[in-house]
């Protein structure tokens, strides 16, 4: 035991940091295809050496991995991801992205924080666990780890829905979380939907000399019409019937926001923001209750250095909504494909990309839900923080519908972790107290299933 009365757990902090340096080695970028099943095998292994017994099942993209371990009462879910994002853009890397790097109180390196160091912080935690338990556990702990989410998870859904009898949980613990600077952890209960889709449209068979543009319509001016209507200034979408199915939120909810420290201002400085939406006091709501309208990239015609005096033949423009629970996507499609067509744009087509995945939210009085809190306080010791939801998205709605069980989203990431862009990083000190967290929060849970 430490003098705080902790247990000592610096050997399985470095085993879990020898397990994250190997694991950013491996280049597991979905999005490429590749070392997916070379990185499949390496969590196997891992996993096997903690007593789990692993089953693997074939993904559209990459090997989805069921482990299994434990007794109990209590039947703990786990999902995680062995795969991460392109490294590009390269140069603006400090250090190589698949070399884990420690500067300055900060682990660098792709996945070091989404989310290969979520995932080794949690399994050193359980070694832990087995060791104060003697060998076993005092609950039942099911693995999910899918190498697909970071194209959209194209997989899962469906197999969550043909092994819904295997994996059901009484809770399901969530791939991500974060800690604010100051050292208290964030808890999210809910994740927004998504859909990606892009926007295109084609006047000729080719570029033009821009002196027809007398006589020729241009491509960007359609796409430019399209995407400035479909919100206001304030960021407020525009689509008629676009907010219809948005579900009111509960008053724990509303309580949970209203208790969200600060109003943006670590966000917006680490990112050196200088147009922020909003007023400071609706930041948290917007952020985590409000559905929004994101371009992506806007793209055609001539970008290299000096002019070049062409009409272009056609563009597109890459979108996503960020959707709340009840909004459904193939609605929100259908919505934007009639508003388009009501603004005398039936020219732009509608392009899906990826996968849709579904808005989902936690009850917040829920058991599951308050342990994670009450186990966040007395590990971090500061009053956690509880957010209904994240403004980003992911594969929970299928966790929910299918599993059956609440969801609860807490880790080890920080507002400066640069997650999907170079020098992305977690801190130390959020690794190690990880660690620790996945330590007591599966012995509560064992607990909680005695009494």
């Amino acid at each position: 035991m430490t003098k705080s009365g902790s247990p000592d757990l610096s050997a399985h902090i470095q085993r879990g940091l020898n397990d994250l340096r190997d694991l950013v080695a491996m280049q597991s970028v979905s999005a490429q295809g590749r070392m997916l099943p070379e990185t499949a095998d390496a969590v196997t292994a891992l996993l096997e050496a903690e007593g789990f017994t692993v089953a693997r099942y074939p993904g559209q993209v990459a090997p989805v991995l069921v482990a299994e371990a434990g007794e109990g009462p209590f039947t703990l879910l786990i999902y995680n991801h062995y795969d991460v994002q392109p490294e590009d853009p390269l140069e603006l890397w400090n250090t190589p992205p698949f070399e884990l790097t420690e500067r300055d109180g900060r682990l660098y390196g792709r996945g070091a924080s989404d989310d290969k160091g979520e995932f080794v912080s949690r399994l050193a935690g359980l070694r832990a666990l087995r060791e104060r338990h003697g060998g076993g556990l005092p609950l039942k702990v099911k693995w999910l780890l899918e190498g697909e989410e970071e194209v959209g998870s194209p997989s899962l859904e469906g197999f969550l829905a043909e092994h819904a009898a295997d994996l059901k949980a009484d809770g399901v613990w969530w791939e991500f979380g974060s800690v604010t600077p100051e050292g208290r952890p964030m808890l999210y209960a809910g994740l927004k939907g998504i859909v990606c889709l892009e926007l295109r449209c084609q006047v000729a068979a080719s570029d033009l000399h821009s002196s027809t543009g007398a006589v020729v319509d241009n491509p960007l001016w359609r796409l430019a019409k399209a995407v400035a209507s479909l919100r206001d200034e304030t960021g407020h979408v525009t689509i008629p019937g676009f907010h219809d199915d948005v579900r009111p939120p509960s008053q724990a909810d509303l309580e949970a926001v209203a208790n969200l420290p600060g109003y943006g201002e670590d966000l917006y400085s680490a990112y050196e923001v200088t147009r922020p939406l909003g007023t400071p006091e609706d930041h948290h709501t917007r952020l985590s209750l409000t559905p929004v309208l994101n371009v992506n990239g806007f793209h055609g015609g001539y970008g290299g250095e000096g002019s070049k005096t062409v009409l272009p033949a056609e563009g597109f423009v890459k979108i996503d909504f960020r959707l709340v629970p009840d909004q459904h996507p193939d609605k929100i499609v259908e919505l934007l494909r009639a508003h388009l067509d009501a603004q005398g744009l039936g020219d732009v087509e509608i392009v899906e990309l990826e996968s849709h995945q579904y808005p989902a939210r936690s009850d917040l009085s829920d058991p599951f839900v308050q342990t994670a809190v009450q186990v966040a306080k007395q590990v971090y010791g500061q009053d956690a923080i509880l957010n209904p939801s994240s403004g980003g998205s992911g594969p929970m709605y299928p966790f929910m519908q299918h599993v059956g069980a609440p969801v609860i989203a807490l880790g080890i990431g920080n507002v400066a972790g640069r997650v999907h862009a170079p020098n992305e990083n977690v801190l130390r000190r959020d690794f190690e107290t990880g660690v620790r967290y996945a330590l007591e929060f599966m012995e509560a849970l064992g607990k909680r299933s005695e009494s």
